[in-house]
């Protein structure tokens, strides 16, 4: 009988200590408090089924039907080697020509409108020859790659479809260290389709080695969220159920998840995004800088309070910021009121502006911290290729039509303005931005189209005459190729 009553009595005090948790919470409250034991500091109990436990229902429920299974069709051609010559007598040399094969792969990806445009890694779909996309409701469509962009792993692709569900876009510029957030994607290698795994924010601003020496724009979002292979273009979504990220990839020595996952910031997907939709590439604005972290020496040395920011190490001549007035030596510590920890945060920061958007720059001088405002360049483009700012591409620089007051202020009829000097023949040869062309090839130009024609029907060289901005007189040839 005591042996009964003793276990119902261990089950009372142990159903008390599941329900109830005594927390310490300083020196305020209003619950009745234990008596105190050291101090001011004050007891009381809490209910657990009260308190703020993080609920991912909402967000996994609205967002799991917008993140798709992407299975994608790689073709190449396979040639035999070493085909022993009795072998190829049998069978003849037909045997040895290329082979075609395919290779199946698959990722996932986020549907972002209605009308079927997806989001998803470029990864996952380049060199694809055929793109599969199967929704959570088990239909399935053919998909056509829009446009990508190897820089940051982003690719859009789009099937015939209408009222699909998709995902509202979040900011993740407001995600703090520690907030939940979830994992959605189909994972390779258990074969499981719309998985959600849940995690926390580990860290922002992270960037990774890479080995192939291409240009990457990478400023990730850390998390602990297990993702795995072919989970690659889905969907990492806050609380609420926003896009936060594109999850993109693991650090692991085995290939499955080992704890650390990264995620492409819904900032920089987006911007990304509407360049590859509305003008099929992506419309990069340059800050023409080269930077490192400030460490301990150059804080010192500078007198700086942190080391947060970047050092610039080198002002491309031409570029936005040499236009603004930065110089090397500068510490940048913010663009556009937001603070930037590191050369990361940086890029993702200009990655967000179009060529000729303005922001201002905050940087320091000689101990002063000072505010420059920056008209943002573009990219290097294809000669003749047009901009979203109504300029011409030629040779790594860019032209445009040269106003009637320029012209009435230099004295001349005709002519084409170089806007800005970038990487090319025109910077090589020490052209100025501002320099105008009057003649190519001895023929007069007053358009670009005209110096971009010119230019392509000559057969070995090309040579520009025209006038500095000071109005003196400049010749300039470079070779064809």
């Amino acid at each position: 009988m005591k042996k009964g009553i003793l276990t119902i009595l261990l089950s009372v005090v142990l159903s008390a200590i599941t329900a109830f948790a005594v927390v310490r919470v300083g020196d305020t409250g209003s619950a009745s408090p234990l008596p105190e034991t050291s101090g001011n500091v004050e007891y009381r109990t809490v209910n657990l089924a009260d308190s703020d436990y993080p609920d991912f229902t909402y967000a996994a429920e609205s967002a799991v039907d917008a993140v798709v299974y992407v299975e994608v069709t790689v073709s190449y051609r396979q040639q035999y080697q070493n085909i022993d010559p009795f072998f190829r007598f049998f069978f003849g040399d037909e045997f040895n020509q290329p082979q075609s094969r395919e290779q199946k792969g698959s990722g996932s990806g986020v549907i972002i409108r209605p009308d079927g445009y997806i989001v998803t890694n470029n990864h996952v779909v380049e060199k694809a020859s055929k793109i599969s996309v199967t929704l959570n409701n088990d239909k399935s469509y053919d998909a056509t790659v829009v446009g990508t962009d190897p820089a940051t792993d982003v690719a859009i692709i789009k099937i015939d479809a209408t009222d699909l569900p998709s995902i509202p876009f979040g900011d993740s510029d407001q995600l703090r260290l520690g907030e939940w957030v979830l994992a959605i994607g189909s994972p390779l290698t258990y074969n499981l389709r719309s998985t959600i795994t849940a995690g926390i924010v580990s860290a922002k601003g992270r960037s990774m080695p890479s080995e192939s020496g291409e240009f990457k724009i990478e400023s990730f979002i850390q998390t602990d969220a297990a993702v795995n292979p072919g989970n690659s273009g889905g969907a990492l979504v806050n609380k609420k159920g926003e896009l936060v990220g594109i999850n993109t990839a693991i650090i692991s020595q085995t290939g499955a998840y080992s704890g650390y996952s990264f995620a492409i910031p819904v900032n920089i997907v987006k911007k990304i995004a509407e360049d590859l939709i509305d003008y099929g590439s992506v419309k990069r604005a340059i800050l023409g800088i080269t930077m490192q972290p400030v460490d301990e020496k150059i804080a010192k040395e500078m007198k700086l309070s942190s080391l947060s920011g970047v050092y610039i190490n080198e002002v491309t001549k031409g570029g936005a910021a040499d236009k603004a007035g930065l110089k090397k030596g500068d510490v940048i510590v913010a663009i556009g009121g937001a603070k930037v920890a590191g050369p990361s945060a940086v890029q993702e920061k200009v990655n967000s502006f179009h060529p000729g958007d303005e922001s201002e720059i905050t940087y320091i001088r000689s101990g002063k911290e000072e505010t420059v405002k920056v008209t943002f360049q573009g990219t290097a483009q294809a000669t003749g290729e047009k901009d979203i700012d109504g300029t011409t591409a030629f040779y790594g620089s860019k032209i445009k039509a040269a106003d009637k007051e320029t012209l009435a202020a230099l004295g001349i009829k005709n002519g084409v303005e170089v806007v800005s000097v970038g990487p090319g023949k025109l910077l090589e040869q020490g052209v100025e931005s501002g320099f105008i062309i009057r003649y190519v090839n001895d023929d007069p130009v007053s358009t670009p189209e005209e110096v971009v024609a010119l230019a392509k029907k000559a057969k070995r060289s090309i040579f520009l005459q025209g006038v500095t901005p000071s109005g003196k007189a400049a010749y300039y040839g470079f070779g064809k190729d």
